[in-house]
């Protein structure tokens, strides 16, 4: 019989990669080595998308270059933004990701010509653009230019959303965020994209299975949840109240704890910095409190942390996203990551295939109907 450990795959070492650690001693988070700490104070996005795909750090040549790259492949096709436009109003914004990565996959096909490299960089660029020209599409009827001069991807998700350049605070804001979601190891989506890729499909057949398993409360869709939790109490005393009464209740709450930390997430202090000093930039910290009493509480009754999802959610509802987009904005992230295990994956590939222990009737005799 399979431990209790084995729930889930916990503590199972499914594979190797050289991509990032993640709750190893006295490493902590790193990607490619470096700690998550010094990419997010002193490096930006697209330098940590060049990292990931490409296995080093640019140089300021190559960079520039990337960043160029990626500018002049934000626009999306005619038959993808008509496929963009059907998808009804009411569809999560996450369908439309998922929809939108497959629909690509049948126009640009990776092939000779449009190596992986080349797909990893298009989703890069035109995420943003999928999702918000559906958005804008059926919120105002608006068929919207996907292509921006911005030379970031904070940038230019902000100016696509709100139809002007973002300011500073707001722009380096989602640019940390950005970087701090980029990787997690075998997470659920990536393992997804790794199994995906195993049988050796297409790129985009991988990535379009990422989605579908970020989509999920359990995974990426933690800081919807979160946002629906925090709006709910006027006061850091009613969401005390709020919480003791969810805990009494056994009632999950969404944005704490972590599979693999157990003491802290280190991604969740950079996040709770930024969303402080949104907070104060904007004159209003009653979100950024109701946040705060909800980690004491949390950490005094139950002894759990906050991972990156919990202050996510207030940060990006300051920066005026939607919560609906919180997790799509996840994919204009994590699409680096994924992108980096897929092109790992395929590099020293193997059928991932577990075994499983069977619970089930043990061998009878069949019945025919007429018996039964």
């Amino acid at each position: 019989m399979a431990t209790d450990n084995a729930a889930g795959l916990a503590g199972v070492i499914a594979g190797q990669t050289a991509i990032a650690t993640v709750g190893k001693q006295g490493k902590g988070l790193t990607y490619r080595g470096y700690s998550i700490h010094d990419l997010a104070e002193h490096s930006n996005f697209e330098e940590v998308a060049y990292l990931l795909i490409y296995g080093r750090l640019p140089k300021q040549a190559e960079l520039l270059e990337y960043r160029t790259k990626l500018r002049g492949q934000r626009g999306l096709p005619a038959a993808l933004k008509s496929v963009l436009e059907q998808i009804p109003r009411s569809t999560h914004p996450m369908d439309v990701m998922r929809t939108g990565c497959s629909m690509l996959g049948t126009l640009e096909p990776e092939g000779p010509g449009h190596d992986q490299f080349a797909v990893a960089n298009r989703l890069t660029a035109c995420f943003s653009g999928m999702l918000l020209y559906w958005h804008h599409f059926h919120a105002g009827g608006k068929r919207i230019d996907t292509e921006t001069d911005d030379d970031t991807t904070a940038g230019h998700f902000l100016h696509l959303l709100h139809g002007k350049k973002p300011d500073e605070l707001h722009r380096r804001a989602i640019d940390v965020s950005l970087i701090l979601y980029a990787e997690h190891e075998f997470n659920a989506s990536t393992f997804t994209a790794r199994t995906i890729t195993s049988t050796l499909p297409d790129f985009f057949s991988a990535v379009t299975g990422a989605i579908g398993a970020l989509r999920g409360p359990l995974h990426g869709g933690a800081n919807e949840a979160v946002m629906e939790l925090i709006e709910k109490f006027p006061t850091p005393d009613a969401a005390e109240r709020g919480v003791l009464e969810m805990i009494a209740a056994k009632k999950l709450i969404m944005g704490f704890g972590h599979r693999v930390y157990k003491i802290s997430d280190p991604r969740s202090d950079v996040i709770k910095a930024w969303s402080k000093k949104l907070a104060e930039a904007h004159g209003d910290e009653r979100l950024y409190r109701v946040s705060e009493r909800i980690e004491q509480v949390m950490r005094r009754e139950k002894n759990l942390f906050p991972n990156l999802d919990f202050y996510s959610a207030s940060a990006y509802h300051l920066c005026g996203i939607p919560t609906a987009m919180f997790t799509p904005l996840f994919v204009v992230s994590r699409i680096t990551g994924w992108a980096a295990h897929i092109i790992e994956q395929r590099a020293d590939n193997r059928l991932i295939r577990p075994n499983a222990d069977y619970i089930g009737p043990e061998p009878r005799p069949f019945v025919p109907i007429a018996n039964r």
